[in-house]
C-alpha cells in the first residue's frame, strides 16, 4: 500500500520503518525541518535498538521517504496514520492541538477513498471528532473514513515490539476501512482484535492504566516490606507464579515514568472526572508513583542528614534503559531535590546524557564513564538500570567512592553480591546492608 504517516516521533518514525520494511511505499511528513535533513540522511532522532540501521535499509530501497511537503506526502496514498504527539495539558487532558492541527493540513488532500488511522494515544470520542472535525473544515463532498489502531509499543524495544507484539487493535465504524488496515497488519502475523472506535480507544488507557497500578502495587507492597523486615524480591517471585497475576512488571524500584503511562494516567483520570465517575484506584496510583521517585532522597538523607556539600553519583538518567528519553524520569525530582539540599550532582547514562542536558540544572557534571562519574563522589545512586550499569564490578565503586555506599533504585545486585563486599547497600524493598565496625 503506499502509505503516510503524519508525525516522526517516537511512534511514528517507528511504525513508518516498520511498515516500509515489510513491503509498503511509506512518506513521513513532519513540520521540524531539521529532523526531516537527517532523516533522509539516514539518521534517526531518537535512541531505539535496530531502527537506524532499518531506516538506512528501506531509504536505500526507497520504500521509506521523508518529507515536509503535505501536498507531496499525501499524493495517492491509500492510508494516511495520524501519530503526532498528544503531551498531558495543565489540567490532565491530552493535548490534542498538535493532533487537530495536523487534521487541518491533511484535510484539502483527502479523497473518498483515503482511510484516516490514528496511532497517537486520545481520548475516548476523539476519534469521532476527528471526522466530524474533517468533514466541518474542508471535505465536504465524501464521508471521512476513519480507524483507531493504538499502538502498544515499548520504548527500547519497538522495532522488536512491531513484529512480534501481543496484538494489534484496530476500532472503527466502517467494515471496509477496517478491513484494509487489517490488511495492512497482516503480514506482522500478529493476533488482531477487531471492535468500535470508542472501545479501541479505551483499550489503549486501560491497558497502560493496569501496568502502572501494578507497579505502584509492587512499590507499595516494596515499602510494606521494608517496614515489615521481608524481601519484595521474594514477594515478587512468590506472587508473580500465580499465572491470574504474572510476574511482569512486579519489579520495585523508583517508579515509573517516560511518555506514556504518566499522561495517559492523568487523562484516562480526567476523564473519569469528565464523565463524573472520579477513578480512585487510578487516582492512588499515580500518588504512589509520585511517592516513589522521591524515595531515593529519603533513604539519602536518612544515611548523611542534611546531605549539603556531598556529591553523589546519578548512574542512569534515562526513564527506562534502552531509550534516551527523558521525559518524566524519576532522576529528574530525585536530582532536584539533591541540588535544592545543596549537593553536588555527577551523572552517567549511556544514551541520555544529550537530551538530560536541557532539561536539568546547569550545575550538573555530565561524566562520559561510570568511573568518572564516581569518582570524588560520597555516595552511587542508581536511577536507570542499564546492562552496563548492573555488569560494573562492586570493587570499582569501592576504588572510586568516598564513601562506599550505594542507593540502587531498581534492584540491580542481588543481596548476596552486596553481603561482604564491603559496600554499604540499600535498595528498595529490601532489608539495608550495613557495614560492620
Amino acid at each position: 500500500m503506499n502509505i503516510a504517516v503524519i508525525g516522526t516521533g517516537y511512534v511514528g518514525l517507528v511504525t513508518g520503518v516498520c511498515l516500509s520494511h515489510i513491503g509498503n511505499s511509506v512518506t513521513c511528513i513532519d513540520i521540524d525541518l531539521d529532523k526531516i535533513a537527517k532523516l533522509q540522511n539516514g539518521l534517526s532522532p531518537i535512541y531505539e535498538e535496530g531502527l537506524e540501521e532499518m531506516l538506512r535499509t528501506n531509504l536505500h530501497r526507497k520504500q521509506l521517504n521523508f518529507t515536509s511537503d503535505y501536498k507531496k506526502g499525501l499524493t495517492d496514498k491509500d492510508v494516511i496514520l495520524l501519530a503526532v504527539g498528544t503531551p498531558q495539558h495543565e489540567d490532565g487532558f491530552a493535548d490534542l492541538s498538535a493532533l487537530f492541527s495536523a487534521c487541518r493540513a491533511i484535510a484539502p488532500h483527502l479523497h473518498e477513498h483515503t482511510i484516516i488511522v490514528t496511532k497517537s494515544t486520545v481520548p475516548i470520542g476523539t476519534n469521532e471528532r476527528i471526522k466530524q472535525y474533517m468533514e466541518q473544515n474542508g471535505v465536504q463532498h465524501f464521508s471521512v473514513k476513519i480507524v483507531s489502531a493504538p499502538e502498544f509499543l515499548r520504548q527500547g524495544s519497538a522495532v522488536h515490539d512491531t513484529f512480534h507484539g501481543d496484538r494489534i487493535v484496530i476500532g472503527g465504524e466502517d467494515p471496509a476501512a477496517v478491513q484494509t488496515v487489517e490488511e495492512l497488519y497482516r503480514p506482522f502475523n500478529i493476533p488482531i482484535i477487531k471492535t468500535d472506535l470508542r472501545s479501541a480507544e479505551m483499550i489503549k488507557y486501560a491497558s497502560n492504566a493496569f501496568l502502572a497500578a501494578k507497579i505502584s502495587f509492587i512499590n507499595e507492597m516494596a515499602n510494606l516490606c521494608e517496614h515489615a523486615g521481608a524481601n519484595v524480591a521474594d514477594v515478587s517471585q512468590g506472587i508473580g507464579m500465580d499465572r491470574r497475576i504474572g510476574k511482569h512488571f512486579l519489579s520495585a524500584g523508583a517508579g515509573y515514568g517516560g511518555s506514556c503511562f504518566p499522561k495517559d494516567l492523568s487523562a484516562i483520570i480526567a476523564y473519569g472526572r469528565e464523565v463524573d465517575y472520579p477513578l480512585s484506584i487510578l487516582e492512588n496510583v499515580q500518588a504512589v508513583n509520585e511517592r516513589q521517585t522521591v524515595l531515593l532522597a529519603e533513604k539519602i538523607r536518612k544515611k548523611f542528614g542534611h546531605p549539603e556539600g556531598k556529591t553523589f553519583a546519578i548512574l542512569g538518567l534515562a526513564f527506562k534503559p534502552g531509550t534516551d528519553d527523558m521525559r518524566n524520569a524519576p532522576s529528574i525530582p530525585l536530582i532536584n531535590e539533591l541540588i535544592e539540599s545543596g549537593s553536588g550532582i555527577n551523572t552517567f547514562d549511556p544514551a541520555a546524557t544529550e537530551n538530560a542536558k536541557n532539561i536539568l540544572p546547569k550545575g550538573v557534571n555530565h561524566a562520559g564513564t561510570i568511573d568518572e562519574a564516581l569518582a570524588g563522589a560520597d555516595g552511587a545512586v542508581i536511577v536507570t538500570d542499564w546492562q552496563q550499569i548492573k555488569d560494573y564490578p562492586l570493587n570499582s565503586f569501592k576504588k572510586h567512592l568516598v564513601n562506599p555506599v550505594i542507593f540502587d533504585g531498581r534492584n540491580c545486585f542481588s543481596l548476596e553480591q552486596m553481603n561482604g563486599s564491603g559496600i554499604e547497600y540499600y535498595s528498595i524493598g529490601r532489608p539495608a546492608i550495613h557495614l560492620k565496625g
